[in-house]
């Protein structure tokens, strides 16, 4: 896609007139099947509020301000509300941003006052979203553009029409989290503007905004560390900015725009995405991206719930990465510095790479290829920014979060689907410079979180062939992990034509088989002189403080994604394998340990569906003589941890991980392998769907599908009987149609 087209649509959405777009009326309208809420309780950590998809601007209101449930400031069973702010992250492990926080009130003396809702009154869709303020007697509605959120207050007490901005609000402030600095000015009675600076998961993240009125504001009340000032313009950490507007029965309108540079970036961005007070027009403008964002996928169910999963779960896959750059090209990149978007460049951020890789960038070279092409040069462009590929980047910081290199999948696999330029010399030392031990890099970021992007990990796997438990924690995943990642380097090196580094790489891809036990028939610690780590209790975790991260021996010893065969023949043979995927699934659920992660939930025996690491296995059965199985365990997971209802989200949404491997699963098929072109499939829970690919179109037909036919007994595509559960993204791409013959009897 190139860039002017992607830079113009804000002005799209800014400028439709008139009402909603209507979808086909052969087809149904995709956004009444979206709920927002899904995610929103237990811990899938979603948020409901209003944004376009991968929108800078995420605007939804924080009623949950410290502990794991307020990563995204939202947990569905609170009734208070602290502020309305304008960026959050989708279901991530780890609470960060909420920037710019403003709250409507009426006839309260609180410095900092709060609003308390009925859950009744709460509504949520694509692009809106609206509650009542019982204490305060307001009605909101939100709604936004890519950069700019939009409210609308409708005060029930017209003589006391207040907002606040609080400019001390932060999300994990018990976490460490906090604001470093607030450059504030009134610009005028209808329009305020700042820089906001704050730490915590991003050290060093600096949003500038500006506020404008639909009205003058009568008066204000400045308070700086909870005493009155009569600064107009002034630097503070804890600042709070109470207006008052003149008696009216008239809602009150407010738009803020956010930049990543300064303020006259936030006004450029206001300028060109929203110029126009008209709430309604900005919903419907809205709506129709989303429609059209949805309208990707079109599928055909009896079944409600289904349809309900489905489309809330493609919803949640366009929150992240999200845009991170002004209308005019600016953005503040990796080095910190302000950078102009060179020809072709769109900067995103919020890469969850580490869950990412496994099946939301895959969807994502499928339903958004453009984009999908963009993500991976804009994730070379951090490195040439920053020197090194990142691993979770959030706004302009390298948080070092999670396990190994994953950025080099998500760029092997837009290699080996032709989505990377023609020349990718800059791809494969990208890749090569990330997973070589560097310790420029480590000297370069010591004393910040940013230094966990250069885990030591890498050194032992250079230097001794694998990563000694009494040497580092956590060092089984890290090593299974770089296993892959080096694969995936290798590949991205064969298509550079660097045969030199591909067989380096290659060789350091085999380093999993250093882990394998062949008593347990599991991955197993092992300790600098090379003796096992003993006792070996595969059930035990210790969150951050054992062999494994997030999980035990039982969900890491099947990640080989690049080499199952191999896999299969340290076991001796395919009965052996399978066999032991058998006990995974079905032996006793209870897991060991004090201190176990708390990620570790959705579980079938040892099988964990709420955490990444086991997102492949069910599919594992493929590569065995009972492919079937994998139909009997896709049916369960689908069916038992994927609900319409706030808590139907078994694990943390993870940026759209979670919602991903619904969509693809649903659908019938998975890539188990970023990198190698190449679905197998499973058990589609849809009757019938059709993907809009560049050129035609995929259809899929699951014949005879029910609850009860949740076997494959055969697929065809295009004419032709698969003789194994496999297929190409090529064929993927020709498109034309794939049948699935659904039966009640094991085939």
């Amino acid at each position: 896609m190139k860039l002017s087209n992607l830079i113009g649509l804000p002005l799209l959405i800014g400028g439709i007139l008139g009402g909603c777009s209507k979808p086909n009326e052969m087809e149904s309208d995709p956004l009444q099947y979206v709920d927002p809420f899904i995610g929103t309780g237990f811990h899938g950590h979603t948020f409901p509020g209003a944004t376009l998809p991968f929108g800078m601007v995420q605007l939804s209101p924080d009623t949950h301000l410290d502990g794991w449930d307020a990563s995204s400031g939202y947990h569905y069973d609170d009734t208070t509300i602290y502020a309305f702010s304008h960026t959050h992250l989708s279901g991530t492990g780890i609470g960060d941003l909420g920037d710019v926080g403003l709250l409507p009130y009426s006839n309260s003396e609180e410095n900092i006052p709060v609003a308390f809702f009925d859950k009744a009154t709460e509504q949520a869709s694509p692009g809106h979203y609206a509650v009542h303020l019982t204490n305060f007697g307001i009605d909101v509605e939100l709604t936004s553009t890519l950069r700019v959120g939009m409210h609308k207050y409708t005060y029930k007490n017209a003589d006391e029409r207040c907002v606040m901005l609080n400019l001390a609000h932060v999300l994990q402030a018990n976490w460490g989290n906090a604001i470093t600095a607030n450059d504030f000015e009134i610009v005028d009675n209808k329009t305020l503007q700042g820089v906001q600076k704050s730490t915590g998961w991003a050290y060093d993240h600096l949003v500038a905004y500006r506020i404008e009125f639909s009205e003058p504001f009568e008066s204000t009340n400045i308070l700086i560390n909870g005493k009155q000032s009569d600064q107009l313009n002034f630097s503070a950490k804890n600042a709070q900015v109470h207006l008052k507007f003149a008696k009216s029965d008239q809602p009150l309108l407010v738009k803020v725009a956010i930049s990543a540079v300064d303020p006259s970036g936030a006004a450029k961005n206001m300028q060109a995405e929203l110029p126009h007070w008209n709430f309604d027009q900005t919903v419907n403008a809205s709506q129709t991206v989303w429609r059209k964002a949805m309208q990707g996928i079109e599928i055909e169910t009896s079944d409600e719930v289904i349809k309900t999963n489905f489309y809330t779960a493609l919803y949640h896959s366009m929150m992240a990465p999200f845009i991170w750059q002004d209308v005019d090209g600016r953005y503040r990149g990796m080095n910190k510095e302000i950078m102009q978007a060179p020809e072709g460049h769109i900067n995103y951020t919020v890469f969850s790479l580490w869950d990412t890789f496994r099946a939301f960038h895959p969807l994502m070279t499928i339903t958004q290829p453009d984009k999908a092409a963009v993500w991976s040069e804009a994730l070379v462009q951090k490195y040439k920014e920053g020197g090194i590929l990142p691993k979770w980047p959030l706004a302009s910081n390298y948080t070092g979060t999670m396990v190994g290199y994953p950025a080099v999948s998500v760029l092997a696999d837009a290699v080996a689907k032709g989505l990377a330029p023609d020349d990718i010399t800059e791809w494969l030392e990208a890749a090569v410079q990330s997973a070589t031990w560097r310790p420029d890099i480590v000297e370069k970021f010591k004393g910040t979180r940013e230094a966990a992007v250069m885990p030591r990990h890498i050194y032992f796997k250079e230097t001794l062939g694998w990563v000694p438990s009494d040497s580092l924690g956590e060092a089984v995943s890290y090593g299974l992990e770089m296993a892959y990642y080096d694969w995936c380097v290798a590949q991205i090196a064969k298509a550079a034509g660097n045969k030199k580094v591909a067989k380096e790489f290659e060789a350091k891809g085999n380093y999993f088989s250093q882990y394998f036990d062949n008593e347990s028939g599991l991955m197993r610690g092992k300790n600098y002189d090379g003796s096992w780590v003993t006792p070996f209790r595969p059930r035990y975790s210790s969150h951050e403080k054992s062999d494994y991260v997030e999980g035990n021996a039982w969900q890491w010893s099947f990640f080989t994604p690049h080499a199952n065969e191999q896999l299969i023949d340290l076991y001796g043979s395919v009965d052996s394998f399978e066999a032991t995927l058998d006990t995974l699934f079905t032996t006793d659920s209870g897991i060991e340990g004090e201190h176990a992660s708390g990620d570790i939930t959705g579980l079938i025996g040892q099988y964990a569906h709420g955490n990444e690491p086991s997102h492949h296995m069910a599919y594992l059965y493929n590569w065995t003589n009972s492919p079937y199985k994998t139909n009997e365990r896709l049916d369960q997971i689908m069916h038992e941890f994927y609900l319409p209802e706030p808590a139907g989200i078994i694990g943390n949404e993870d940026c759209g991980q979670m919602s991903a491997w619904y969509v693809m699963s649903a659908l019938g098929f998975y890539q188990v392998c970023p990198g190698d072109a190449t679905y197998t499939t499973g058990r589609p829970m849809v009757d019938r769907a059709v993907i809009k690919l560049d050129i035609g179109q995929l259809e899929i037909i699951a014949h005879n599908n029910s609850k009860e036919n949740l076997y494959v007994e055969k697929i065809v595509l295009n004419g032709a009987e698969l003789a194994q559960p496999f297929f190409t993204h090529q064929q993927l791409l020709a498109g034309g149609k794939l049948e699935f013959y659904m039966s009640n009897k094991k085939h």
